[in-house]
């Protein structure tokens, strides 16, 4: 069931049963008014303790899906990504709602409500959603990864738990650090808007063997809230049930569109480029007066690396420390070996690589290179004897 907040406060309350005891009301009518207000304020605060949630804060919420999980720990409201990950979500509604069918749960009977932490790294997240408690249950069923531009950025970040690509079901984690070696790989759903003071208590709970807590940590409840007119009739189980089945093609046509900004941009880059013979485009962007690097040279070098779509993995200017290795050793890509053969000190330049003379299909930083990327190289020759 999903729950909007009755819009009355406490003091609206008060203003409207006054109005009741106006002189030229019978008693009938004035009875029968305050019961119907009575029943006002009761639902009140019954749906405020079961949302742990009050009026202010809902009113301060934009249109979209919500939950209020309430651990022993204490509560966390969640912001779901529907736009991005809208069967994730209708997945994990679903469930909480009691209304997707599944292997571990009476129909009707809210999944994860009473499920416990089974898995905890400080600094790194804390996972649930697992019937059993040991990591290896669900729901009995499985659905694709959903592929968006969505990365683990910080605290808070919720992303399904898999044990391999597609293989997503109930367990999910919540990140607690940045944990960009995720991203493209778990299909991340929602964030914490509040109560990531929750997260960093859970994260910091004593673990026993295979970092599950020694004394249980458990999702007491987790309840649904929608805003706004078009979640009014959201059904999450008939949404899962329409759409799991079609993530394929929605997962086609995003990266064929991200292939497409990408295309621009890499002919956008090479205008102003030299290509050489293996496909390596460079450009000088400022000449320097030193010896030219020659292999078999120890060569100094900072550099900063990039993806196509802006994304920097790696800097030496950020650590002010340039690196030094044997140039002709094969000890870089070979998109640096040779882009650096045609330096001289003080060159600074820029080098694109592409993906034959960088980390080819297998990509590298378990994920954080993805593969077959074109790479983007900002780097200066420092040294070279």
């Amino acid at each position: 069931m999903n729950y909007e907040l009755p819009l009355i406060s406490t003091s609206e309350f008060k203003i409207i049963f006054n109005l009741v005891n106006l002189s030229f009301l019978n008693d009938s009518i004035i009875m029968i008014c305050k019961i119907l207000i009575y029943c006002l304020l009761i639902l009140t605060f019954i749906n405020c303790k079961t949302l742990e949630i009050d009026k202010q804060m809902y009113n301060g919420l934009r249109n979209g899906l919500y939950a209020n999980i309430k651990t022993s720990k204490g509560n966390m409201l969640v912001k779901f990504f529907d736009q991005e990950s809208p069967v994730t979500v209708a997945n994990f509604i679903g469930l909480a709602e009691g209304t997707i069918p599944n292997d571990a749960k009476k129909p009707g009977e809210p999944f994860y409500d009473g499920i416990i932490f089974h898995r905890v790294i400080k600094d790194f997240m804390i996972q649930t959603g697992d019937p059993q408690g040991t990591g290896m249950g669900g729901p009995g069923y499985r659905f694709e990864d959903e592929k968006n531009d969505l990365k683990h950025i910080g605290t808070g970040i919720l992303s399904m738990a898999n044990s391999g690509p597609n293989t997503n079901g109930s367990q999910f984690f919540i990140t607690e650090v940045p944990t960009p070696w995720l991203d493209g790989k778990h299909t991340i759903f929602g964030e914490v808007i509040k109560g990531l003071e929750t997260v960093n208590i859970i994260a910091r709970v004593k673990t026993g063997a295979q970092d599950k807590p020694i004394d249980p940590v458990i999702i007491e409840k987790v309840s649904i809230i929608t805003k706004g007119d078009e979640y009014k009739n959201y059904d999450a189980a008939q949404f899962f049930k329409d759409n799991k089945d079609l993530i394929s093609n929605r997962n086609k046509k995003y990266l064929e569109e991200k292939q497409k900004v990408i295309n621009a941009k890499l002919d956008e880059l090479k205008l102003n480029m030299i290509q050489t013979s293996s496909g390596l485009f460079y450009k000088i962007d400022e000449k320097g007066s030193g010896a030219k690097a020659k292999s078999g040279d120890t060569v100094s070098v900072h550099y900063e690396g990039s993806l196509v779509n802006g994304n920097v993995f790696d800097s030496s200017f950020a650590r002010n420390e340039p690196i030094e290795f044997p140039l002709g050793r094969g000890m870089v890509i070979k998109g640096w070996e040779e882009g650096i053969s045609l330096l001289n000190e003080g060159d600074k330049a820029t080098f694109l690589i592409p993906p034959s003379l960088g980390y080819g299909a297998q990509g590298a930083g378990g994920g954080v290179i993805p593969p077959n990327a074109w790479l983007i190289f900002k780097v200066e020759l420092v040294k070279a004897k």
